[in-house]
């Protein structure tokens, strides 16, 4: 939670350089990962997902979702699945996983985790897919969490104001400034793109580790409360039982004792 909490800021100034980027005039020409093509011929999508079960409907509902999402698209679609219980839905429904990524750490950094956005970059460069998209779930709170996708590659910018409300940033306070690059631009670029890019999987991993932890202990306090009421309920049954055969000794003893006295 609180590496979540400390990589919002910078995760979402990240994202604000790259839309302006973006919005620049000849993007085409700014940088090949800005490059909108007009031919698509496939489309790959990151799913995250965690490694362990006992979270509720968390996992099945990233897939649902991701399915569903996507059941329109029109090409072909290749899968990058972050987490075991992804990856094993994903191969159960004979979908196109091309790699996976599993026990990452409890904690992990940048460096554990740039393996999968240098892929995702790799496939759109060399014209393997012309779409990367970003399916995760968004961390809001303790008890809500919401699936979410997004489109990383080439860059789709169109929504950027939803994504700063979503870390709760007021729109008044961002200034449209123009950037000043330093060296040269294209340096500069084929830095930065790469790695803001990059770091937005990051951010998405992190967001879904929360939300994973949020319901796991959301699912495990609600079998905890349910085992209780079971266990009650079975003390209850029992303390009925043991009464009832208490009841019917007594009755068992006054009859014989009623039987001797009359046998007198």
């Amino acid at each position: 939670m609180a590496a979540l909490m400390q990589t919002r800021p910078y995760a979402t100034k990240a994202w604000q350089v790259l839309t302006h980027i973006a919005r620049q005039p000849g993007r085409d020409n700014l940088h090949p990962l800005l490059m909108q093509r007009q031919n698509i011929s496939a489309g790959l999508v990151i799913v995250i997902t965690s490694d362990r079960g006992l979270a509720g409907a968390y996992n099945t509902n990233i897939i649902r979702f991701t399915l569903q999402h996507f059941s329109q698209y029109p090409h072909p679609i290749r899968y990058i699945a972050v987490g075991r219980k992804g990856r094993d839905l994903l191969l159960r429904l004979r979908k196109n996983v091309i790699a996976e990524f599993s026990n990452l750490p409890a904690a992990p950094t940048f460096n554990d985790v740039s393996a999968i956005g240098k892929l995702a970059i790799d496939e759109f460069l060399s014209r393997n897919v012309d779409e990367v998209f970003l399916v995760y779930t968004d961390f809001v709170n303790m008890v809500r969490q919401l699936p979410a996708v997004k489109k990383i590659l080439p860059l789709e910018y169109e929504h950027e104001e939803e994504r700063v409300e979503s870390f709760e940033l007021n729109a008044r306070h961002r200034i449209n400034a123009t950037y000043i690059y330093e060296p040269d631009m294209n340096t500069i670029l084929d830095r930065i793109v790469p790695r803001f890019t990059a770091l937005q999987v990051y951010q998405a991993i992190l967001e879904a580790q929360a939300s994973e932890h949020a319901a796991r202990m959301v699912a495990m306090k609600n079998a905890t409360d349910a085992a209780t009421e079971l266990a009650a309920s079975l003390q209850l049954e029992y303390n009925k039982a043991r009464q009832q055969v208490i009841t019917n000794e007594m009755l068992d003893i006054a009859g014989g004792a009623e039987a001797l006295t009359g046998q007198r």
